[in-house]
């Protein structure tokens, strides 16, 4: 198995290189001391696996990951300093975290799985896990102007959202639709924890099953027993239920 190890600290690259020695089963092909050279690099060389940094000087991990253009997808192994990410909801075989500084028993453990995993099981969790410690990542660091982008995969595409262009999203069972101009997107999240993602100046709960873009709201609509609804700028009518009412009025200025 041939092995890419991109990192932009010298000592952390050759630490992990020195460790690879003693196993067999994977060839070092390169070292990469930041984003830029890993994209050519990956590209070139086409490695079947990646050790990541995830903050490295020039760009983040997953912005690297967005321009490989390989196929079959490698398998990611990220190494971080950082030990906020909720680390073992992501403790699977087609990634993992090296948590710096880590022991080399951690180490050899990531490397039996990497060996365990078939490439046909690496390339299909690649996107998933992508999107999933993409979105994670944006939630917990907030580094970048990266970090306010909703990744969605949509057939062999990762669709990057701006939130500014949501109009409003929709609860449905365990996903959400979000829907901005004449397209809607489909993603596996809940609408509380995809809320907390979002600027809460701009965007209001109005309904348990959805959130507004407060400057994609056209009118408000009255009706019966002084209940009021949103008529978005797609023409779309929102319902406002009683908790979220007066919350909205404040919010547009009316009280």
């Amino acid at each position: 198995m041939k092995a890419l190890v991109i990192d932009d600290e010298e000592l952390a690259r050759k630490r992990i290189v020195k460790l690879l020695e003693a196993v067999s089963e994977i060839e070092v092909i390169g070292e990469c001391s930041n984003g830029k050279i890993a994209i050519n690099t990956i590209n070139d060389l086409n490695p079947e696996l990646l050790f990541l940094d995830i903050n490295m000087k020039d760009m983040n991990g997953f912005e690297v990951l967005q321009k490989v253009q390989i196929s079959p997808k490698p398998i990611v192994v990220f190494v971080t300093a950082y030990d906020n990410y909720a680390l073992k909801a992501f403790d699977v075989d087609a990634f993992d975290f090296l948590l710096k500084p880590f022991k080399d028993q951690r180490f050899f453990r990531t490397i039996d799985k990497v060996l365990r995993i078939s490439k046909s099981e690496a390339d299909l969790n690649f996107e998933t896990r992508f999107i999933e410690l993409f979105n994670l990542y944006n939630t917990k660091i907030g580094r970048n102007d990266m970090t306010s982008k909703i990744l969605i995969k949509q057939g062999k595409k990762t669709i990057l959202i701006d939130p500014s262009d949501i109009m409003y999203i929709i609860a449905s069972g365990y996903y959400v639709e979000i829907f901005i101009e004449d397209k809607k997107f489909v993603l596996r999240e809940t609408l509380k924890r995809l809320f907390k993602r979002l600027d809460q100046n701009l965007f209001l709960r109005i309904h348990r099953s959805s959130i507004v873009n407060l400057n994609h709201v056209r009118e408000i609509v009255h009706s019966d027993f002084s209940e009021i609804d949103a008529r978005m700028t797609d023409n779309k009518l929102l319902h406002i239920s009683k908790s979220h009412k007066m919350d909205f009025l404040e919010r547009i200025g009316i009280q």
